[in-house]
C-alpha cells in the first residue's frame, strides 16, 4: 500500500514504500528467500504472511551474539513490525499494534525508524481514545513526607553521610562549571538547573505518565542488581511497570539505562539538555532513563564519560570514589565487568577487601530537582531512597565508549 492511498484506519510508511525493494533484495542476497516470499505476501494484504515474516526476522535477531546480527535483518525486522502492526490497526487492536511497533524501535534498524515513529504517534492517539483522568485527584508517584532520613540511614552502606559531602552550587555559570568542576575533575550538585523542565511538573503524576506512555512496551531489569545471579530482563508495558513500582513489594523492577526518550517523544519533550553538557566542546553520547522503586541499587562502578544525573522525581543516595582509587576498589577481572567493583557496599567483606576500609569518598542525597556532575572514571554507587525517576546525560570531548551508569 502506498502512502498516497492510506485508509483512515491505517498509517503512512513512505520510507518503507521507497526502500522495500532494496531491503528485500539485500535479504535475498543473504539467503532469506523465505522471508522475502512472506514479506511480499504481507505487502499484498496477507496477514499470515506478515506474521510469518515477523517470526523469521525475530529468529535471525536471535541467531547469535547481537553484534554478529547482519544489519539488514534488523531492517527486515522493522519492516515486518510495520506490516504486522498495520493488520492489528485494521482490526482495531491498537495496543497490540503499539507493542509490535515498539519492538521495531527497540530491536530493529534505523532505516525505517521514521515510519515506526510516525505510526506510533497515529496509533497512540487512537489507543488513548477518550480515557479520562483517575478519579480522586492526582495519583502521585512520591508523596510529600514519604522520606524518613533516620530510617534511610539504617539501610545505607556503613559510614554514609559521615564523611565529606558533595559540594552543592546554585546559579553555577557555564564558565564556573568548566573551571571548577569539568577541568578539575570535581563532582558537584547543581541545585537549580531543572526548574524550567516540564518534567518537573508532570512526572510525579501517574495519570500523565499513563496517558503519554502507558501502552508503550519497554525493557526492564528484574532483580536486586545486574551483578546478582537472579537478575533478568523483561519486556512489559509502561503501565505494568508503573504498577510494579507503586506496589513496592517483591523483587525490584528497574527501567535502567534505556534510551526511553528516543522511543517516547512526549517524554523527551519534557526534559532539556543542560548547557553544562557543552563543556569542553562536548558531544552528547547518550541520554538515558533510570526509573524504579525505592531500594533499587546500581553497584559500585565507573564510566568513561562525563555524566550529569538529573533527579526529576524522588531522592537517591550516591557515593563517589575518585578515579585515582581504582586499584583499591577491586575491579572485576572479567572483560564485561571491568568497570564494576567486586565490593558489595551493602555487605562489605573486609577480610576479602581490606583496602576499602580507610578510603575517602564523597556522598550525598540527591534531592528532587537537583543534578549531579560525575567526572569520567569516578566510581559511584547509587541507591533509590524513594520511587525515583532520573535522567542521565553522558558526553565527552573526545572519542569514547559507553558502559553501565546510574
Amino acid at each position: 500500500m502506498s502512502s498516497a492511498a492510506v485508509a483512515d484506519d491505517q498509517f503512512a510508511t513512505p520510507t518503507l514504500d521507497a526502500e522495500s525493494s532494496s531491503i528485500l533484495q539485500s535479504v535475498s542476497s543473504h539467503g532469506g528467500y523465505a522471508y522475502v516470499r512472506m514479506a511480499t505476501l504481507a505487502a499484498a494484504g496477507d496477514s499470515r504472511g506478515a506474521e510469518a515474516a515477523h517470526e523469521m526476522a525475530w529468529e535471525q535477531l536471535h541467531s547469535g551474539p547481537w553484534h554478529s546480527v547482519l544489519p539488514v535483518w534488523r531492517d527486515a525486522y522493522s519492516m515486518s513490525c510495520l506490516h504486522v502492526a498495520r493488520f492489528h490497526c485494521r482490526d482495531g487492536e491498537f495496543k497490540e499494534a503499539l507493542r509490535v511497533l515498539d519492538m521495531g524501535l527497540i530491536m530493529g534498524g534505523m532505516l525505517l525508524r521514521g515510519d515506526l515513529d510516525s505510526a506510533i504517534q497515529i496509533i497512540s492517539a487512537k489507543s488513548r481514545g477518550g480515557g479520562g483522568e483517575r478519579e480522586g485527584g492526582k495519583w502521585r508517584l512520591v508523596e510529600d513526607g514519604e522520606f524518613n532520613k533516620a530510617e534511610v540511614l539504617r539501610v545505607l552502606p556503613v559510614k554514609s553521610l559521615t564523611c565529606k559531602l558533595v559540594a552543592k552550587r546554585s546559579d553555577l555559570s557555564l564558565e564556573g562549571f568548566l573551571r571548577d568542576h569539568f577541568l578539575a575533575g570535581s563532582p558537584v550538585i547543581i541545585s537549580d538547573g531543572m526548574a524550567h523542565w516540564p518534567a518537573s511538573r508532570k512526572w510525579n503524576d501517574v495519570d500523565y505518565l499513563r496517558r503519554v506512555a502507558g501502552d508503550r512496551t519497554v525493557p526492564v531489569e528484574v532483580g536486586n542488581n545486574y551483578l546478582c545471579q537472579e537478575w533478568k530482563q523483561e519486556l512489559i508495558t509502561f503501565s505494568q511497570f508503573l504498577e510494579r513500582i507503586s506496589a513496592s513489594s517483591g523483587v525490584p523492577t528497574y527501567l535502567a539505562q534505556h534510551p526511553l526518550f528516543d522511543q517516547i517523544i512526549q517524554l523527551r519533550n519534557d526534559i532539556c539538555i543542560p548547557d553544562y553538557c557543552c563543556a569542553g566542546g562536548g558531544e552528547l553520547r547518550s541520554l538515558n532513563a533510570w526509573f524504579g522503586p525505592a531500594g533499587t541499587v546500581t553497584p559500585l562502578h565507573h564510566d568513561p564519560h562525563h555524566n550529569i544525573l538529573a533527579q526529576v522525581v524522588g531522592k537517591k543516595y550516591i557515593r563517589l570514589y575518585s578515579a585515582s582509587l581504582s586499584e583499591e576498589l577491586y575491579p572485576h577481572n572479567e572483560t564485561m565487568l571491568f568497570n564494576s567493583s567486586q565490593v558489595d557496599l551493602d555487605d562489605i567483606d573486609e577480610k576479602q577487601f581490606p583496602k576499602l576500609h580507610d578510603l575517602e569518598f564523597l556522598d550525598c542525597i540527591l534531592e528532587e530537582g537537583e543534578m549531579l556532575y560525575i567526572p569520567p572514571k569516578w566510581w559511584h554507587y547509587v541507591r533509590s531512597l524513594t520511587t525515583s525517576l532520573s535522567v542521565s546525560f553522558w558526553w565527552n570531548n573526545d572519542s569514547g565508549s559507553s558502559s553501565m551508569s546510574s
